[in-house]
């Protein structure tokens, strides 16, 4: 099972979670199958690049995406592809996989999407 974390850095499993999705400087993946992590620069038009940032995550096969908040848009558009996402993650990519396992983070919906950033 792949798992993205919209993220600040390249520290992989020790990076601080970006709370803001679109605008993650990176994104890391990890493989829970194999340990292989994989750390994607955001190069979508958020960050002066082309296309969405959710098609960044689609290309890698990710199952799950956990955030800090994310978008109506991107709520949808997740749903839409099937890719499971959970918001309210804070501190390190390994906490916010911690957290997932312990089943403490809220399933993304409309309701629980940022709405001030009007994606």
């Amino acid at each position: 099972m792949k798992i993205c974390v919209p993220t600040m850095g390249n520290s992989g499993l020790d990076e601080a979670i970006c709370q803001h999705f679109g605008r993650a400087p990176t994104f890391t993946v990890v493989d829970l199958n194999d340990n292989e992590i994989c750390v994607l620069p955001n190069v979508s038009e958020h960050m002066g690049g082309t296309g969405l940032p959710t098609e960044t995550i689609f290309a890698e096969g990710v199952q799950v995406l956990i955030v800090g908040g994310l978008g109506p848009k991107a709520v949808m558009a997740f749903s839409e592809a099937g890719i499971d996402v959970f918001v309210g993650a804070t501190g390190t990519v390994k906490d916010a996989i911690d957290d997932w396992r312990e089943d403490v983070l809220s399933r993304a919906s409309p309701d629980n999407a940022c709405q001030d950033h009007k994606h």
